[in-house]
């Protein structure tokens, strides 16, 4: 007996899904299909049932990471803390300890800078299509996305902001990269 159309499309949305969080948690290249089909329930040969290429499911996976993800959105994070959103607080978020401890539901942007420089053009495409959405977003929490003094200021925050987060992941000393102590790499009064 074979699998319903559904099956098919939840088991496809499934992969998809787990492939999001675990690019975003180790790195475009660190991911075996094995692993990823044995992790969706479901064997490794199904994987190109649901897929034409491995570079297909990361073109695939990357535009759910950036649906998922939490990136300096100011639409999203308006919903999430209400209407009242700031600029301090959606950079105070970005970069707390919870995102930083978290990569596999954190930003995207953030999460793959290093491996999209080493990715295929389409990925570079995609990802270059979510940075340009973030700039719209930080200008406008800032001041214009239009005014072009507002995006460039846009283009040094969401900068400083995807580098915080990945030296805060990258470094040893706790003290360094703890966002909670006002010494690490989002020492609220820099963000002033």
């Amino acid at each position: 007996m074979g699998h319903s159309q559904a099956d098919k499309r939840e088991g496809h949305d499934r992969i998809v899904r787990i492939a999001a969080k675990r690019f975003r948690e180790g790195g475009l290249d660190r991911l075996s299909i094995a692993d990823l089909m044995n992790e969706a329930g479901l064997t490794h040969g199904g994987f190109y049932k649901h897929f034409d290429s491995r570079n297909d499911l990361v073109l695939q996976a990357l535009r759910v990471a950036f649906c998922e993800s939490s990136t300096p959105d100011a639409e999203s994070f308006r919903k999430v803390k209400g209407a009242g959103s700031t600029f301090r607080s959606v950079v105070k978020g970005y970069l707390s300890k919870d995102h930083r401890d978290s990569p596999g539901a954190g930003c995207a942007v953030g999460a793959l800078i290093s491996d999209i420089g080493r990715a295929d053009r389409d990925a570079k495409d995609l990802y270059t299509e979510q940075v340009q959405r973030n700039l719209d977003s930080v200008a406008a929490l800032i001041g214009d996305p239009e005014n072009s003094a507002d995006r460039a200021k846009a283009i040094v925050i969401l900068s400083a902001m995807a580098g915080a987060i990945g030296l805060a992941r990258a470094v040893s000393d706790d003290r360094l990269s703890n966002a909670e102590n006002g010494s690490g790499f989002s020492d609220g009064e820099f963000w002033k």
